[in-house]
C-alpha cells in the first residue's frame, strides 16, 4: 500500500477537492444524467495493455503494473454504464469511448487466462507475470465480469471471447476454498441462468447447452456453503458469515440475494435479509451517515474498528442492498444505497468528498485526518460502480411508477 499522502489539514483538502456546496448541487442535479459522470480518470489509467493498479495523487504508477481483478472490474463498470450513454442524445463518441475501453479490458482477461481456467493476477508493468499463489477472488471476479457482459452487452462477437474465458474458468470454479468467491461464482451463474431462462426460446446455441446443464449444480453448490457457513457461525448477537467481518462483506448476502433469484429458497432470502441488515447497522455511523468496517482491525463481536476506511467496501454495500431492492422492493433498502452514494460526496465520517466528479476518480481511502490523495483503479471503480448502481435502480423506479 503506497504511504498516505492525505495526511493533511482540511483547508488544504478544500483548494484540492471541490468544495461541499458544489458536492451538494451535484447530488441534487438529474441523477438520470450519464454527463454528470466522467471516465476521464479511468482512461487516464488504461494504456495499451489494461488498466494500471496504481496512481500517486491521479498519476499512473507505472512500474506497479496491472492486476486481473482490476480489470475485470473495469470490464464491469463499463459494460454497466454502456446502456446509460446508448441512451444519450449524441451519446455516440462516449459510446464508441466506453466500446474501447470495454476491448482492452476483454483484450486483458483473454490474455491473462491460462490454460487450465485459471487467471494469473499480478502482472508487472514489462508484461511479465509476477510470482503469486492462485487467487480465488480473481478467478470469481473474472467470471462475474465476463457473466454481466455476455449478459447486458449483447454483441455477438464480443460474446465468443466471454463464453470461451467463462467455460474454461468455470472448469477451476469447483476447486475454489473461499467464501468470496464462492460469492462471485454463485452471483454469476444465478444471472446467467435467469438470463438463458429468459432468451432460451431464441437460442440454442452450446454456451445456452452449458448454462442449462452446468451452472444449475453451481448455484446449488455454492449457494449451500454458504448458508452451511451462516448457520456455522452465526447467533442471534452476531449474524454473520465468519467470526470477523473484514473485506468486501457485502458480497456474501448480495450473492444469496442473487441465489434467491434461481432457486426461490426460503432459507436463502433469510439468511440474506438478516445478514444484509446486520452489515448495514454495523456500516451505519452515529450521525447516520454510511461508515465502511476499517481495515486496521475489522469487526469482531467484540470491537470494531473506524479506521482506515475503502471505498471498496461502500461499493460491495450498495450491491447488496441494490439487490435487496430489487427482489423485496423495500425503501429502506434505496435509502440504504443513497447514503452510499452520498458517502462518496462528503456524507461522511469525517464530512469530506472523496471524488473528483468532473474527473470521475476518487481517492484511496478515508483516514482518521482525512483522505488518503492517490486516486488508483480500486477506489475510481468503486465509485463509478457505486453510481452505475444508483442510478440503474433509479431508473427501474421511474418506470415501476410510469407502469413501463
Amino acid at each position: 500500500m503506497w504511504p498516505l499522502i492525505g495526511k493533511i489539514d482540511f483547508s488544504r483538502i478544500r483548494k484540492i477537492q471541490l468544495s461541499r456546496e458544489k458536492m451538494k448541487r451535484f447530488l441534487e442535479k438529474d441523477r438520470s444524467d450519464p454527463t454528470l459522470v466522467s471516465f476521464r480518470h479511468l482512461e487516464r489509467l488504461t494504456d495499451g495493455t489494461g488498466l494500471l493498479e496504481h496512481a500517486l495523487g491521479k498519476i499512473p504508477r507505472r512500474k506497479e503494473g496491472y492486476t486481473t481483478d482490476d480489470n475485470a472490474r473495469a470490464l464491469w463498470v463499463c459494460v454497466e454504464w454502456y446502456p446509460h450513454v446508448s441512451a444519450m442524445k449524441q451519446g455516440n463518441h462516449l459510446k464508441d469511448k466506453l466500446l474501447r475501453l470495454i476491448d482492452r479490458y476483454l483484450s486483458f482477461l483473454l490474455w491473462v487466462q491460462r490454460e487450465d481456467g485459471s487467471f494469473h493476477n499480478n502482472i508487472g508493468y514489462h508484461l511479465l507475470p509476477e510470482q503469486e499463489l492462485p487467487s480465488d477472488d480473481c478467478l470469481g471476479r473474472a467470471l462475474w465480469a465476463c457473466a454481466v457482459t455476455y449478459c447486458k452487452l449483447p454483441d455477438p462477437e464480443r460474446q465468443i471471447a466471454v463464453q470461451e474465458m467463462f467455460v474454461k474458468g468455470a472448469a477451476r470454479a469447483k476447486d475454489l476454498t473461499f467464501p468470496r468467491g464462492w460469492a462471485y461464482v454463485l452471483s454469476a451463474s444465478s444471472l446467467l441462468l435467469q438470463h438463458h431462462e429468459n432468451m432460451k426460446k431464441q437460442h440454442a446455441d452450446p454456451f445456452h447447452h452449458f448454462i442449462e446443464s452446468a451452472l444449475p449444480s453451481f448455484v446449488e453448490g455454492f449457494e449451500e456453503k454458504l448458508t452451511a457457513l451462516y448457520r456455522k457461525h452465526a447467533s442471534k448477537e452476531w449474524r454473520w458469515f465468519e467470526p470477523a467481518m473484514t473485506y468486501g462483506n457485502g458480497l456474501l448476502p448480495w450473492s444469496l440475494f442473487c441465489a434467491y433469484q434461481v432457486t426461490r429458497r426460503q432459507e436463502t432470502l433469510d439468511i440474506a435479509k438478516e445478514s444484509l441488515d446486520f452489515l448495514i447497522e454495523k456500516m451505519t455511523g452515529e450521525k447516520g451517515c454510511i461508515s465502511p468496517i476499517g481495515n486496521k482491525g475489522w469487526c469482531t463481536q467484540t470491537s470494531r474498528s473506524q479506521w482506515d476506511q475503502q471505498p471498496l467496501d461502500v461499493m460491495k454495500l450498495a450491491l447488496a442492498v441494490s439487490e435487496a431492492d430489487k427482489t423485496l422492493g423495500q425503501m429502506t433498502y434505496r435509502e440504504v444505497l443513497e447514503k452510499c452514494r452520498a458517502w462518496y460526496y462528503g456524507e461522511n465520517d469525517l464530512g469530506v468528498p472523496m471524488v473528483h466528479a468532473e474527473e470521475g476518480s476518487c481517492y484511496d481511502g478515508l483516514t482518521s485526518s482525512g483522505p488518503n490523495l492517490n486516486q488508483g483503479a480500486e477506489s475510481t471503480l468503486s465509485y463509478l460502480l457505486t453510481e452505475v448502481l444508483y442510478r440503474n435502480r433509479a431508473s427501474h423506479s421511474e418506470r415501476s411508477i410510469s407502469g413501463v
